[in-house]
This record gives C-alpha cells, structure tokens and sequence, in this order.
C-alpha cells in the first residue's frame, strides 16, 4: 500500500508540475503578450477599451501607487529589471539606469509589472515584438515598463503619453528590444511601436498609429504600423530618424515607399504583418471583411460588424480557437461506450477528456509520437503561462475615478474570473500585495485561482462546463452591481463628498474578489474529489 500510495503521490506531482511548463515549442522572444484596442465609436456604450496579458513569468504583485508632491531639484529615479520581483520594494537584481527631473506632482497609478493605469483614465496595454536585435543599445535609460511609469505619473492624455514617451527616448535613450504600447484615454486609443536606434546610439525610434474611432485594432508580437503619414498628425506621430536608421542597418534599401512593419518585423511573423491571433480577433470582430490566413497582408484595424461591448473583449481574451481549424484538440479523439435513450449500447467518438488547448510541450510530443500530426501548434489568446491579464475601460461620461475600470485576472484569462479596479481604487486586497512566481505562496493572489486551474485543465474537457459557469457568475456578479455604484458616487459627487468615493470602490473591489476567491476554493475541492482516485 504505501509503494502503491507513493506512485500516485510522484504521479500526481508530475503532472502538476507538467502542467506548469511553458507550452512548447516557443519558437521567438514574441508570443508573449496580446492587446485589444476598440475606439469609442466601435464600443457598444462609448467607452475607449485598451488591453494586455502578461504572458510569462513575470510578478503577479500589484499596487496602487498614490499621487505625490515633489520639491524642486527633486529627481526620479529609472530602474531596470523590477518585472521578476517579489514584493514592492524587493531589489534583488534592480538596478539604477538613471535619474531624470521630477515632476511637481505625480499621479496615481495602479502599478503591475508593466503599469497600466492612472487616476485620470490614462490606460496603457502592451505587446513585444523585438524586432532586429542590431538596434537594440542595452545603454539606453529605459525600458518599456520605466515609459510607461513615468507617462502614467506625468500625462492625462494619449497623446501627451506618446510625446512624452518619445522625447525620453530621443534624450536618455531605449534599451528594450521592439515594444508596441497601446495608449489610451476616454476619447482615442493608439498604437505606438518603438526600437533602439542601434548598438553605439542613445536614442531610438517610433512611431504611433490612432486606431480610428469606429475602428477595433490588435497587437500581438508583431509590428503592426505600415506607412509612415506624416502629413496626418491627428492619426500619427513619428520620430524623423526611422528611414535613416532603416537603411544605415540595411533594413530598408531606400527604393520605393516606406512600410514600418517591414522593415523592422520580427522572425516570428514569417514576413507578414499578423498571425494567428491577430487573424482570429480581428476575423471574430468583422467576419464580413472575409479575412483568410493565405492573406499577404491584415489591415491596421477593422470596423468592427457590430459595436463591441467590454465583456466580448474578455470572451476574445479566454479564445483557445476551439470549434475552429486552429483548435489543437481537434484530432485528439476516443471512442467511449454509450447507452441510447432506450438504454440500446453504442459507440460516440467524442474529444479526449485529458485533451486541452494549453498541452505542455511533453504532451504534444507524445501525441504527435503515437499518431504524427496529431496536434499542431497554435498560439491562443489565452495561455497557461499568463502571469496576469487586463481589459481596461475609459468612460469619460463619468468621473475618472469610476470612469476607467481595469478588469485584472491572474494566471489563465480563460480560466480565472475578472476583478474590477478603478481609476479612484486606492488599495487592493493583501493577496495582490506578494509575488506567486518564484515559490508556491498560499497567500499569493494567483495561487488563489491557479490551483484550482491547473487541477481543472488536467481534464479540461470534463471541467470546463463548469469552469466556465463559476468564471460566468464571478463576473456577473462584478458587473450587475455597477450601474448601482454609478449611481452612488455620482450622488456623492453632486453632494460634495468626494472623500467617500474612495471607500467606496475600494469595497467593490475587495467584495467582487472575495466573492470570487471562495467560489474557487469550493471549485479547487470539487476537483480533489472528481480525481481524488486519478485523473
């Protein structure tokens, strides 16, 4: 009895284990990381929507960073590695690349591994592409989340983030491989990419795309922008150095008219400007248009077939392509015993109950083992190594401090419900506050909803109906008490008690996390009984 219970024990641990690997094969740098941008004319109630997941291990801790004053000759200080910490304050492996001026007064902002959000419903997603490695200078001052975090401090408008964002880059240099961030306020959203200027420059390049109003756009790991419209600055922006630097590194011969994304793509775009999930999201949002993957080329952006409301964008964000040539489990098949209606035995062919869009890279190896091509690779919008995921809300219909709402999930964004912060949320409950990445931490935010989902996706095909119908209730249950909150801080507003709005929203938050935190304990249970005998 006790060899048989080890063997389960090491059996079980290896499969938990294998579940957490990052999927393979990984082929670039990219895949890790997709945005969804919708105009305010594309939205169903008016609103700006920007977004992002964190795909990899990076820190799930997040805080809400208060407003400050600053005194005069004060200076700010740029770090660099601060993605892979535990705790806000942990400074093993940060270092100082610099200091810049201090602003008076800075905003608040909520302050995730790439901040993304400040109190004035200034909102920023973000995806990597990397793009040709000869214009990276490690010299450079900053990297993308240090851009982001100080246009989150300084601006209240995109376009003042891309300014500002430009100018740092111009003066104290980019370090990062090729980054596309997508800003947005409550009235536009933009997309705007940018590159070192190579090895012995301190500088860089960029340029920055409005995604039209009635307009819906997706960044994926690929370089999205393609001729340069200088002669439109109310839908672009661009440094004046991208041709030269495109053909002092031979990117770019000079014959012919300039195309961005060519000449700075990546390996993992196969020459083209889009794959699998660009072609997905923007095919789901405007089948209309007829988009194919044999396509040379997808447009910037795509109006969208009918207007777009916020939880179609987190439905997109949970897309694993399922019922689709893209689905990974479509030739994962057994055939199983069944009895008709009369109680008459028969056979069903139905999908595997251990099959699941997120298999680890043993798993696609052992499939494709026994039967050759019997999975092939796909890139889904939603992974199993996320670290966290947003869809971020612009209202500018109402106060800021309600307008703009972050929709957070940890670990899978198909998996794990979404909690509302808002632009007035001034704390977040404890879990947020520690780092699940580099040790299991019962405490940890994304060990609240993890472990749960990696018992689930063991067998996915069984668990899902009901994954789904709790991560359903969780958000309805965010969403249903908003109009009344609305109401309430509009009220509180007109009757000059903006000192209670803050309370306020901090409860809704900690009450939409609470609610859902103890549906997945009781969801973690029920799959500890299901496969208490094996999975």
């Amino acid at each position: 009895m006790k060899k048989i219970t080890l063997l389960f024990t090491l059996t079980l641990c290896t499969l938990m284990l294998s579940a957490q690997q990052l999927p393979q094969p990984i082929t670039a740098p990219g895949q890790s990381c997709t945005s969804i941008m919708v105009g305010k004319l594309a939205s169903k109630d008016g609103s700006v929507i920007t977004s992002h997941t964190c795909d990899g291990r990076y820190r799930t801790w997040m805080t809400i960073e208060p407003a400050a004053d600053h005194q005069r000759g004060d200076r700010h200080i740029v770090y660099k590695n601060t993605m892979h910490t535990n705790y806000a304050g942990d400074t093993a492996g940060v270092r100082i690349a610099g200091t810049i001026p201090e602003e008076a007064h800075t905003y608040a902002y909520l302050n995730t591994a790439y901040p993304c959000m400040n109190e004035h419903q200034l909102a920023i997603g973000e995806t990597t592409f990397g793009g040709p490695s000869e214009l990276r200078n490690g010299d450079g001052m900053f990297l993308i989340e240090e851009l982001q975090r100080v246009a989150l401090q300084r601006c209240t408008t995109a376009r003042e983030a891309i300014r500002l964002i430009g100018e740092l880059v111009e003066r104290y240099g980019y370090a990062d491989g090729g980054e596309c961030i997508t800003i947005a306020d409550p009235n536009e959203v933009w997309q705007m990419e940018i590159l070192g200027e190579g090895p012995k420059k301190i500088g860089g390049i960029w340029a920055a795309q409005r995604i039209p109003d009635d307009h819906v756009g997706v960044s994926a790991n690929i370089p999205r922008i393609g001729k340069l419209q200088r002669d439109n600055p109310d839908y672009f922006m661009c440094s004046d150095n991208i041709e030269k630097v495109a053909k002092k590194f031979k990117l770019w011969d000079g014959k012919g008219e300039f195309v961005f994304w060519k000449a700075f793509n990546c390996d993992y775009a196969n020459g083209r400007n889009y794959r699998e999930r660009e072609y997905f999201i923007l095919n789901a949002l405007a089948p209309s248009l007829r988009l194919n993957r044999d396509m040379d080329e997808l447009p910037f952006s795509v109006k969208p077939d009918d207007n777009v409301d916020v939880r179609e964008v987190i439905e997109l964000f949970r897309s694993t392509y399922e019922g689709t040539d893209m689905d990974m489990c479509k030739n994962l098949k057994v055939v199983v015993d069944r009895k008709d209606k009369n109680g008459k035995p028969y056979k069903d062919t139905i999908t595997s109950p251990i099959a699941n869009p997120w298999m680890t890279g043993n798993a696609e190896r052992l499939y494709n083992a026994l039967k050759p091509g019997s999975v092939e690779f796909m890139r889904t919008v939603s992974v199993a190594w996320c670290s966290y995921s947003h869809i971020i809300q612009l209202r500018g219909w109402l106060p800021d401090a309600i307008g703009g709402i972050c929709w957070m999930s940890v670990d899978n964004p198909a998996e794990t419900p979404r909690i509302p912060i808002f632009c007035g949320t001034s704390t977040l409950p404890e879990a947020y506050s520690l780092c699940g990445q580099n040790k299991y931490n019962p405490d940890a935010v994304v060990w609240k909803y993890r472990r749960a989902n990696k018992l689930a996706t063991l067998q996915w095909q069984s668990t899902k109906k009901r994954v789904m119908s709790d991560v359903k209730k969780c958000d309805d249950h965010a969403f249903e008490g908003l109009q009344d909150l609305e109401r309430q801080v509009r009220q509180l507003y007109r009757k000059d008690h903006a000192d209670q709005v803050t309370p306020l929203l901090n409860a809704y938050t900690a009450s939409a996390y609470s609610y859902s935190v103890d549906i997945w304990n009781k969801l973690e249970n029920d799959c500890w009984y299901w496969f208490g005998l094996g999975f």
